[in-house]
This record gives structure tokens, sequence and C-alpha cells, in this order.
């Protein structure tokens, strides 16, 4: 066993404790339904991010204990269909903290109840924001790995964030430029 140094951060004059990876564990089962499904009989994409969603964020305030708000969502790839009569079982938890963000790992495995056969559908990386009580952002604690899994992808995790802040500089250039004008003229609702 690998002990780490336990971090403490001081916010508001008090120490905060790290926390390990596992105590943000959470896990979502759901049986894939005929109204979750497109009309390839397969998961629709939307409904699978917002189950991603859903989890990072129960796995954020779980860590944080505090509300939480979604601030980034890294590419979705789907690497295998979920089918109608399947279950979608997603597991996630907090992998890295800065100041008031922390990294949230999701990882959707599709299982075929009636062969046992599994395979990973998603991975994802979101980051999410901890919320004080007048909505704006809060210091959260500390995250520490421990397993082989948790070590892999906390070593990784400064250079996904610096990934992450590039991509949103970029996006905001992009809402610079393109602006929030309609696309058509309103008062002949031809284009512009």
């Amino acid at each position: 066993m690998v002990y780490y140094e336990v971090e403490k951060i001081e916010k508001e004059g008090e120490a905060m404790e790290a926390k390990p990876c596992v105590n943000s564990l959470t896990v979502k089962n759901s049986h894939v339904l005929p109204p979750d499904t497109n009309s390839h009989g397969t998961l629709f994409g939307g409904q699978l991010m917002a189950y991603i969603d859903d989890v990072a964020a129960i796995a954020a305030t779980r860590h944080a204990r505090m509300p939480v708000v979604t601030a980034s969502t890294d590419s979705v790839d789907f690497l295998n269909p979920v089918k109608e009569g399947n279950t979608i079982c997603l597991e996630g938890y907090v992998t890295y903290t800065h100041r008031t963000s922390m990294e949230v790992f999701v990882k959707a495995v599709t299982e075929n109840l009636l062969t046992g056969e599994r395979q990973v559908c998603t991975t994802a990386f979101l980051t999410m924001v901890a919320l004080d009580e007048n909505g704006k952002p809060a210091e959260v604690p500390p995250v520490y790995p421990e397993s082989e899994e948790e070590k892999w992808l906390h070593n990784g995790a400064a250079e996904r964030a610096e990934y992450r802040r590039k991509r949103r500089e970029d996006s905001k250039e992009l809402a610079e430029r393109f602006g929030a004008d309609f696309p058509w003229d309103p008062t002949t609702n031809r284009k512009a």
C-alpha cells in the first residue's frame, strides 16, 4: 500500500483536508428502454450525455459537499452502441482539483443482460465548479489518487486542464467573432 502525505489547504482560515478519489465514486445503472432509443434501436446520444453530466455532478457534489455547475465537457466519442434492452452503467469520480474546480472522469459501459457481454461505450472528462451560498465559485478540498487507474488519471490532469484552457479561449474567440445577432434580418425574415 502506498501512502500519500495528506495535503491541506486554507479556506477562510480553516484547513481543508484532501480526500481520496474513491470518496466521490458514483455509479448509475439504467435499463435502456424503447423511449430512450433512436430509430436505430440505440440509446440517444443526448440521453447518454445527460447521464454523464448527472453522474459527474453527483461525484463533484459528493467531493465538495457544495452545489456544483458544469463548466465544460471534453469530447464524448461514442465507441460502441448501447442497444435497446441492454443496460448502461456509468462510473464517475473526481480525479483532480484546482482551487474551485474539479475534473471528473466518467466511464460508461453497456451490458447485454442475456449474454453478459460488456463494452465501454464512452469515456469523458467534465470540469465542475463548486458554488457558495451566493452562487459564486468556492474553494474545494484537494483530492489524491490511490489506485493505479486513479494515479494515471491524476498525473495527466494538468495537461488536460491546459488543453481545456486553450479550447475555452478558442470558444470565446468564436463567440465574439460570430456574436449573438440573428443570422437573418428580423424585420424582413430574410437572410442578412
